[in-house]
């Protein structure tokens, strides 16, 4: 692309200059514009190129903008997204899309009427646990995977004064985070037959739900996403249980991490998870194993394995692990064994993974609304 799209970015909270600013000025093709916001000396302390201004619908109405990013109050997404396809804008929305269906329905209609694209900010797609999960599922590594389970916990147990947290539509943790591991499950495993949802207030003085244990029911396995507030000492972040083994991550992805830092996406270490995930498989009729690991240094595209059974074996080349591919993006997640030991009927295999986003912000990737 010769000219990048003119890029304007609504909002500058957390959202919009963690994740969507940094990223949408990393994105070929894209350009950051303006944003709106009521502090310019905020967004100029770290852009100070970008013009700033409070009014969203005079930006809606500026020729120059090709493309709008929603990433204000999840309870303001529906009206101005449709303000901005009434002006003839292309959208990208933060997650969550809207508080409601019907507000999701309104918004598609507004998009199609204006026979612009429309699409929702689901970062954590591309997030290196996540690939790697998606990758042996997808290899049959875990056999027919019976248990599901996505976890985002934190430890915040004393209730801030920010609009995440008040009762108002948009508010709590299910439309925080829900929507992160709502999304990485349906990627998975499509829509489920039934939700069963657990949704509460556990903090004290909390006045929105800070707590959520969600389960997907499916033909022959189950999807279990739980976050909350009030975790301090877990650390899980998935388990992957299946007919022929399981897959266990601790620890969060590192890409908010470094965005926080002012790690520019795309540059050498971006991406890159150096906590090993570990892969237990079970050989036939194994009835107990033993896991231990040692924690990864460099990373290859190369995935080893060992058993104790035979410690000398060399690798197969079928124990290559290509890169994760996830849809269109192309974006490869690399995998490489950091030693383990099982007993003499059961191979455990621990490894990092790691990504590179060339191009991460979603309207590179994710599938327009309404177009299907």
């Amino acid at each position: 692309m010769d000219t990048p799209l003119k890029v304007a970015l609504v909002g500058y909270g957390f959202v919009g200059k963690v994740f969507h600013a940094p990223l949408i000025q990393a994105t070929p093709g894209l350009a950051l514009h303006t944003v709106v916001s009521r502090d310019a000396e905020k967004v100029h302390a770290d852009w100070p190129d970008v013009a700033v201004t409070p009014d969203a619908d005079a930006v809606f109405s500026d020729a120059r903008i090709d493309l709008v990013v929603i990433a204000s109050p999840n309870g303001t997404h529906a009206p101005l997204a449709i303000a901005a396809l009434a002006q003839g804008k292309h959208v990208v929305v933060d997650k969550p899309f809207t508080v409601t269906l019907q507000e999701a329905h309104e918004v598609i209609a507004a998009a199609n009427a204006a026979n612009r694209l429309v699409s929702v900010f689901q970062n954590r797609r591309w997030d290196a646990d996540f690939l790697t999960v998606r990758r042996l599922i997808a290899d049959g590594e875990l056999g027919r995977v019976a248990e599901f389970h996505s976890h985002f916990d934190r430890f915040r147990p004393v209730v801030q004064d920010r609009w995440r947290e008040r009762d108002e539509p948009g508010g709590g943790l299910w439309y925080d985070l829900g929507p992160h591991l709502l999304d990485q499950a349906v990627q998975l495993f499509g829509l489920p037959q039934a939700v069963i949802a657990d949704i509460a207030l556990l903090r004290d003085r909390a006045k929105a739900p800070d707590y959520f244990d969600v389960t997907l029911r499916y033909p022959g396995h189950r999807a279990i996403l739980h976050a909350s507030a009030l975790v301090a000492g877990n650390g899980l972040r998935f388990a992957v249980h299946g007919t022929q083994g399981s897959y266990l991550k601790h620890g969060l992805d590192v890409q908010e991490d470094q965005l926080r830092a002012g790690v520019v996406p795309g540059t050498d270490g971006w991406g890159v998870d150096t906590r090993a995930g570990e892969l237990v498989q079970e050989r036939e009729g194994a009835a107990r194993r033993r896991r231990r690991a040692r924690r990864g240094r460099r990373l290859s595209p190369l995935l080893r394995r060992h058993a104790r059974r035979d410690p000398t074996r060399a690798p197969h080349p079928g124990d290559t692990a290509a890169g994760a591919r996830c849809d269109a993006a192309d974006r490869a997640g690399h995998a490489e064994q950091r030693g383990a030991a099982g007993d003499s009927t059961g191979v455990a295999r621990r490894f990092s993974v790691g990504g590179r986003q060339s191009r991460p912000h979603a309207l590179m990737s994710a599938r327009p609304q309404g177009r299907e």
